[in-house]
């Protein structure tokens, strides 16, 4: 099941919520959480809901453990299981193919990998317990005693198939206990619109266009094809699909935070403009912000940090964040890639970028993020080459390059709103509402207003399209 869904929309999140708002008993909200999170979950693909549990059952047993022995031995082997184990599960099921293929090649065997499906969520839902589990040896927090709450804070379904990665730190006060009020819920449903209408709207629309001149799942790019682009085609590919993602996976997080908010779940921020950005260090402060504070905390820190083999830890993090996003060489090489740039800033490019003027430094950042998206999206290496061969081939073609500009004319309107969204108009507008009005009726119903007009445009989009998926479902 997925966010941007009819089903969703109008079945299971009203349901939810009247079951959950028919109580005000704290542990019968938690487990209408637990019951609907788990349908939500297992709606596709039930078997996984066992896998879930059982991973969740291991690593509460082990927190546990691990909090009776702090500062022993024993909860340094505890931690040392737990982690081995998640992560043993984690290359089981995603990268199993990628490992029996590399052997193969380097020895000449002929292993066959199993081949297992890969569990929705997985690679979130790993981090959860992770640094649940890290956080409980480090005596950051206590090992939580009731296994429903636990399983709760693994599974809450706002957050459990694509992000943001939540911290048990984050929310352990919200779990015992929340202050649902009207507040929050409405600022919930608003943040839910907003984001449903970047995913459903703006997303959709720039992924038809990237279907257009760089393939998808369904109907991949040929050679024969690439051949006949124009480089300006490639480019507006390329630039398309750095739209899409970003609205596809922001609006995705917009939706997350804002289920979070109606059940009265305080979630942090996982985007923040990253497109604004006047550096690339600036743009991973910016982009995926849950993911790059459990590198930071869990990875960078301790090798070191800026302590010591600073390019070296480096080097680790970005390698381990493409392989995050996946089981292929793309990915890694796509972490690397901004490896090269981070390093070269910490060396002695961001100086010369703090000294220049701020439209030099912004569109360095994206001359460098753009291009980036490529190895990011062809997880075939000889497609991926052939392509980057076509961005800068800088080769014409008149008829194509009038497909081009008929394409975006017949999308205009959204793609300029699209460019003005991936600045901070939204809160500036907001805020001057805020600060102009002084009439708070005049305020809820703009903003009532505003969802009702959101939720139609994006109802009358998903009529007819039974599938929505995100793009950060299959990491």
């Amino acid at each position: 099941m997925v966010f941007a869904s009819l089903l969703f929309l109008f079945i299971f999140l009203p349901l939810c919520l009247m079951l959950y708002y028919s109580t005000k008993n704290p542990k019968w909200r938690n487990w209408v959480l637990i019951v609907f999170s788990l349908a939500f979950y297992g709606w596709g693909e039930p078997i996984w809901i066992s896998l879930l549990i059982l991973s969740s059952l291991f690593d509460w047993g082990n927190s546990i453990f691990i909090d009776k022995h702090r500062g022993t031995k024993w909860a340094k082997i505890g931690v040392t299981v737990t982690v081995v184990f998640n992560l043993a599960l984690l290359a089981t099921f995603k990268y199993d193919k990628f490992i029996v293929d590399q052997v193969n090649s380097l020895l000449g065997t002929s292993f066959t990998a199993p081949g297992y499906a890969l569990p929705l969520g997985i690679s979130f839902y790993t981090f959860h317990t992770i640094s649940y589990v890290v956080d409980v040896y480090r005596g950051d927090i206590k090992a939580q005693r009731n296994f429903p709450n636990f399983l709760m804070y693994v599974s809450l379904f706002s957050s459990l198939v694509a992000g943001p990665i939540i911290r048990y730190a984050h929310v352990e006060k919200e779990i015992y206990g929340r202050k649902e009020n009207l507040t929050d819920f409405s600022l919930g449903v608003s943040r839910f619109c907003i984001g449903l209408f970047k995913k459903v709207v703006i997303a959709n629309i720039a992924a038809e266009i990237v279907a257009k001149y760089m393939g998808d799942n369904r109907d991949p790019l040929s050679f024969a094809e690439l051949a006949n682009f124009s480089s300006l085609e490639a480019w507006v590919g390329l630039i398309m699909f750095a739209i899409q993602i970003y609205f596809d996976f922001s609006g995705y997080s917009d939706m997350a935070i804002g289920l979070g908010r109606m059940f009265g779940f305080h979630f942090r921020e996982n985007f923040n403009y990253p497109y604004i950005s006047k550096s690339i260090g600036e743009f991973w402060r910016r982009w995926h912000i849950s993911l790059g504070s459990i590198f930071r905390d869990y990875v960078y820190i301790p090798l070191g940090g800026n302590k010591k083999r600073v390019y070296l830890n480096l080097f680790i993090v970005w390698f381990l964040t493409g392989m995050w996003h996946g089981p292929s060489w793309n990915f890694i090489f796509w972490g690397l890639y901004f490896f090269i740039f981070i390093a070269l800033e910490r060396a002695f490019l961001l100086k010369w970028l703090e000294k220049a003027p701020a439209f030099i430094a912004h569109i360095y950042a994206l001359v460098i993020i753009i291009p980036g998206w490529v190895i990011f999206y062809f997880t075939d290496t000889e497609m991926l080459i052939a392509y980057v061969k076509k961005l800068f081939s800088f080769s014409s073609g008149p008829a194509g390059n009038m497909e081009v500009m008929n394409t975006l004319s017949t999308h205009l309107f959204w793609l300029v709103l699209a460019l003005i969204l991936c600045m901070p108009v939204y809160h500036t507008i907001k805020n001057w509402i805020d600060k102009k009005s002084g009439r708070i009726s005049f305020y809820n119903t703009t903003v009532i207003g505003f969802n009702v007009l959101l939720l139609f445009i994006c109802v009358a989009q998903l009529v007819g399209k039974s599938y929505n998926p995100f793009i950060y479902f299959r990491f």
